[in-house]
């Protein structure tokens, strides 16, 4: 697949034709593959606050078209191998009262990274779908780096970059290479994010990294991915609290029902995780994530909602709001 295949006018018309068809598909009675909850599950964790539905701007949205994209980490036969678009998630998101979204990049392969950014981009900006921004792919220890970020000078759409660090090709220390740090800084100098998206042991690189580029926002994907089912998370709280210590890190709550064992957990085994990066980070520097469609490997994007509001629907409604809405205004600057 060459950097042009995954065409602009391909994508703007998927868009159009999503928007259009998004009421007849959440009419149908067949569920898709990933989404097989019943009813019953999926209002489980409903909680009072539900019949005043807070307003939700999932802040890490994956779609891809498999006949347009290449994903080399999709595995044949894998939950993942398949098409997730924007009719999917309109269906998965049905009645929850998400009312925008930030596209977050899929690790295309490199050959599509420049065509993916620029048909996100397009989309945003036709007002077609519920995404309003995106983050996109880029590597910035490449010797193109500066080139290929040069391009998002004045995209209004295109709010920051995101280099998956927990891949076999990254070792423990990658984000701390010279060339690496260099292009970190140049995200700063334009403005744009850093998505830290890392194992949970090395969060200890994440924080020496935010140090070595002063003028650079972070945003901490999935909590920093613990383990929701191991028996002593201390190493991960420590470094939680180091990283919230620099007031440049935000922390998207998401990713933590992806490592719970499917089937059978509850908010409560999420809920000591959720509520500890909210008391480190603080109701300003947190926001809500879906991350679907890779939730799905454990739960509903429902499922996982309402468990994030059965753990936090004791807080006060301003902070709740703050959480699952307005920061992510404030902080993306989405219109």
């Amino acid at each position: 697949m060459n950097e042009r295949s995954f065409h602009r006018r391909d994508m703007l018309a998927f868009a159009f034709s999503a928007a259009a068809s998004a009421s007849f598909a959440a009419s149908r009675a067949t569920p898709g593959r990933a989404e097989t909850t019943t009813i019953e599950e999926s209002t489980k964790f409903r909680t009072p606050e539900e019949s005043a539905v807070l307003p939700i701007i999932d802040t890490h949205q994956h779609l891809w078209d498999l006949k347009k994209y290449k994903l080399p980490w999709v595995k044949p036969g894998d939950l993942m191998d398949r098409d997730y678009l924007e009719a999917d998630y309109l269906k998965a998101v049905e009645g929850l009262n998400v009312v925008k979204t930030v596209y977050m990049e899929v690790d295309v392969d490199p050959s599509c990274r420049l065509a993916e950014s620029e048909d996100v981009s397009a989309i945003c900006a036709s007002g077609a779908t519920l995404m309003k921004a995106a983050v996109v792919s880029g590597r910035p220890a490449s010797p193109g780096f500066a080139d290929y970020v040069a391009r998002f000078r004045g995209d209004r759409y295109i709010k920051g970059l995101r280099q998956v660090l927990h891949g076999p090709n990254n070792p423990a220390g990658f984000c701390l290479k010279p060339e690496f740090i260099a292009g970190i800084r140049l995200l700063g100098e334009l403005g744009l994010s850093f998505d830290l998206c890392m194992r949970s042991a090395e969060l200890g690189d994440a924080a020496k990294l935010v140090d070595a580029c002063p003028d650079t926002r972070f945003i901490l994907d999935h909590c920093g991915n613990p383990d929701v089912q191991a028996k002593d998370n201390s190493a991960w709280k420590r470094s939680i609290d180091d990283l919230a210590k620099r007031d440049r890190v935000v922390c998207k709550v998401s990713g933590l029902v992806e490592s719970a064992k499917r089937g059978a957990w509850s908010a409560d085994d999420l809920a000591p995780y959720a509520n500890h990066v909210i008391d480190a980070f603080g109701w300003d520097r947190v926001i809500f994530a879906g991350n679907w469609p890779v939730c799905t490997v454990t739960a509903t994007f429902a499922e996982w909602v309402h468990a994030l509001k059965t753990i936090v629907h004791d807080r006060p409604r301003e902070n709740q709001k703050k959480l699952f809405h307005d920061n992510a205004v404030r902080l993306y600057d989405i219109k």
